[in-house]
């Protein structure tokens, strides 16, 4: 009773801020204006509605949703409450592989910057799956992706680099930043596949999370599959994040935070926050894009920056309890 509470009470507040997504913009439509795009399809503030804000809005909700599952999957697989979805490696090799196709001249292609993240983001994918298959450890993990991470990192710095022209670089700079401007239908299509199998795998890992809860040795013990599970929460998370930074660049703290938030109410059991932690996730997004719509800018925000802004502070706060329950 207790989650379903929760979940109705997060889905009511995600549903909430969806209207507003759609209702709210730099462009302030009147009450005749609104009326008349659900009256007359075709019309320009139907256009404004239902073509830009909508998928716009969407977008976020989705992006979001997937980074909160798969923050909440990491967590609980690494045992780590700093545990996001960068921390593997996978966001970073998906900017990598947006940057190259920027970087090449392919972003006048339909979706073809979008396809070379999630291709680079699959690839890390499966070195870390490989890796979590063969190593039991979440430290063995931690280290792999942080060298991963560092890597791609560094890879793209060359692209920065050797970038042909000042514009593909700005180009590049402004992919890596995150935003679900401009975002329609085709693109949220093109990644809701690889969200769905991601968040599938992540579900069929929610019981081995849980029993990792209670030790390695007590895991391995309790005749579930534990390396199929674990590899499935790896590759699951991959997905998701893969899909994420395809669809909406680099977008930091969501993941950090969504599972965090719900954590209280849905208690310390690993498998019931993944539900809280998508809906926490979308909720935080779909904010964060209102936010960076509506603060009065010359030029919009990016949806990166506005995440860093109000994740930096939550990440500093998450860190010092950990260091006193350390301590204690």
């Amino acid at each position: 009773m207790r989650d379903l509470v929760l979940n109705l009470s997060l889905a009511l507040g995600l549903l909430v801020l969806l209207a507003a997504g759609l209702l709210l913009g730099e462009t302030q439509l009147t009450a005749a204006q609104l009326a008349q795009a659900f009256a007359e399809p075709g019309s320009g503030p139907h256009e404004v509605l239902f073509a830009i804000r909508l998928p716009r809005t969407v977008a976020a909700a989705v992006v979001g949703a997937a980074l909160g599952l798969s923050g909440a999957v990491l967590q609980g697989l690494l045992r780590n409450p700093l545990a996001d979805p960068g921390v593997l490696g996978v966001a970073g090799g998906a900017g990598l592989g947006a940057a190259l196709a920027i970087s090449l001249g392919f972003a006048a292609m339909p979706g073809a910057v979008e396809a070379a993240s999630l291709a680079a983001a699959l690839a890390a994918g499966l070195l870390l799956t490989a890796v979590a298959a063969r190593f039991r450890e979440p430290e063995t993990l931690i280290l792999f992706g942080v060298a991963l991470s560092a890597f791609a990192g560094a890879l793209t710095s060359l692209v920065f680099n050797f970038s042909p022209s000042p514009v593909t670089l700005q180009e590049v700079f402004s992919w890596l930043l995150g935003s679900v401007e401009n975002r329609d239908w085709d693109d949220i299509g093109r990644e809701l596949i690889p969200m769905a199998v991601g968040a599938g795998l992540c579900a069929y890992a929610a019981r081995g999370l849980v029993m990792l809860t209670l030790g390695e040795e007590t895991a391995a013990l309790s005749g579930l599959p534990m390396a199929r599970l674990r590899t499935a929460a790896v590759a699951g998370a991959s997905l998701l994040t893969g899909a994420a930074v395809a669809m909406a660049g680099i977008v930091g703290f969501v993941g950090l935070a969504a599972p965090h938030l719900v954590r209280a109410g849905a208690g310390a059991d690993p498998g019931r926050v993944l539900v809280p932690s998508a809906l926490a996730g979308a909720g935080l997004l779909v904010a964060a894009d209102l936010a960076a719509r509506l603060i009065p800018t010359d030029l919009e925000l990016k949806l990166g920056v506005v995440t860093a802004l109000f994740g930096g502070p939550l990440f500093a706060l998450i860190a010092w309890r950990a260091a006193r329950s350390w301590r204690g």
